[in-house]
């Protein structure tokens, strides 16, 4: 009886080693516990991306690795928009200034000025 429970022991352990591990006896694959790469690479960040992000969680926080990668892709990409905007609120103020200053490029008619009460120039 004593082998009998030996070997039905021994055909149990094995079942339950082959349910669990499974596959043919290998185990799966453990999941990442971080992101590859969080944020897009081929195109600026934008505010979806920014609400999706996920960071990998450790004992004491967030990690620090992950935090400082995106925090450095974000302050390079608000650095060169606000270079951008820089660039275009120059132009505009040129162009502005270059459209006050210059003078009328439409010839009033001799018509017009007459009716302004002024001498029809030629």
């Amino acid at each position: 009886m004593f082998w009998f429970m030996l070997i039905a022991l021994v055909a149990v352990v094995g079942a339950v080693a082959v349910a669990v591990l499974g596959d043919g006896g290998t185990l799966r694959d453990a999941e990442p516990d971080r992101l590859s790469d969080p944020l897009p690479g081929d195109r600026p960040v934008s505010r979806a991306d920014i609400d999706d992000l996920r960071l990998a969680v450790t004992l004491r926080g967030y990690r620090m690795d992950a935090v400082d990668d995106v925090l450095d892709r974000l302050a390079a990409e608000l650095a060169e928009r606000d270079a951008r905007i820089a660039e275009l609120e120059a132009a505009l103020a040129g162009a502005q200034d270059a459209a006050l200053g210059a003078p009328s490029l439409v010839k009033e008619h001799p018509r017009d000025a007459a009716a302004n009460g002024e001498q029809p120039h030629d």
